[in-house]
């Protein structure tokens, strides 16, 4: 199993996964964007420690995908959830960048299509789900049908409502199945928010990622910052816990993830498939060839 390096202990004053694990106290309305729970480093520490850490992540990345080849069906699912800006896409690009492409199943979720519609919500969640020996990544999530959902009135309350129970017992069934969840929720503060908007307008290279649909959200915050109390409060869970990572600091937040990551392949406790033929009489036809 792959161990915290010193330089790593010595950063974290509390491992990533405990300390920003959500608890029946935790207040989305009083996260502090610019903090970096857990830890003492600096950006340049913290780039530094990325890419150290990134090559224990891509180890044990490797380990679950061989093992995975090998007819091991656990899998890794990270689910990042956040408004517009909070760095779900830079995470994919800085963290999940980290490991081999073929390990990893990634899914984006926006707006439903005609046919998702015409399906239970969880459709097309299930249908994007990691293989075994994969780590599964969802840009956003179900948690869409009890956020987007509620702040917009799409559905009415009743309908919305049931849904909690419904992800919990989801959840449970993936983690039974041998799927380890692990659910982040990035909070970025409206005026770094605003910044990063506004770099997508100053910057012709950006324009792609600008949607003036995102203005338009900010109009609800306070209602995103319900919806998103609703979820830690309703979903929660042991089995499946969030993570509430405070994402101002884009450096920190990418780190806090590669800890979470690492933190759960290292529970999975796996080792190196046996070989299913006998090594000797290859080595022999090998060297005969």
């Amino acid at each position: 199993m792959a161990k915290h390096s010193k330089k790593s202990t010595n950063l974290w004053s509390t491992p990533a996964a405990q300390v920003l694990r959500a608890t029946d106290d935790t207040r989305v309305e009083e996260i502090d964007f610019s903090l970096t729970p857990g830890f003492d480093g600096t950006k340049a520490d913290a780039q530094e420690l990325l890419a150290e850490r990134g090559q224990v992540l891509s180890a044990l990345q490797e380990k679950l995908y061989a093992n995975g080849r090998s007819g091991d069906l656990r899998s890794i699912l990270l689910v990042l959830q956040g408004m517009d800006t909070a760095g779900k896409g830079g995470m994919v690009r800085h963290v999940i960048g980290l490991v081999d492409p073929q390990g990893v199943d990634l899914a984006s979720f926006g707006v439903p299509t005609k046919e998702e519609r015409e399906h239970h919500y969880l459709w097309r969640i299930r249908n994007e789900l990691p293989g075994g020996g994969k780590i599964g990544v969802f840009d956003r999530s179900h948690y869409e049908d009890v956020l987007v959902v509620a702040v917009h009135d799409l559905v009415p309350r009743q309908v919305w409502e049931p849904r909690f129970d419904e992800i919990n017992a989801f959840e449970k069934e993936l983690v039974d199945e041998g799927t380890l969840v692990v659910k982040v929720a990035l909070f970025v503060s409206p005026e770094e928010q605003r910044t990063r908007l506004q770099e997508r307008l100053d910057r012709p290279d950006k324009y792609w990622k600008y949607n003036p649909g995102d203005v338009t959200e900010r109009g609800f915050l306070p209602q995103y910052r319900l919806a998103y109390q609703r979820i830690l409060d309703r979903t929660n869970t042991d089995y499946a816990p969030w993570h509430v990572i405070p994402a101002d600091r884009k450096w920190y937040s990418r780190l806090a993830v590669t800890e979470l990551l690492i933190d759960a392949l290292e529970r999975l406790d796996l080792d190196w498939p046996a070989a299913d033929f006998d090594v000797e009489v290859e080595k022999q036809r090998l060297a005969n060839s």
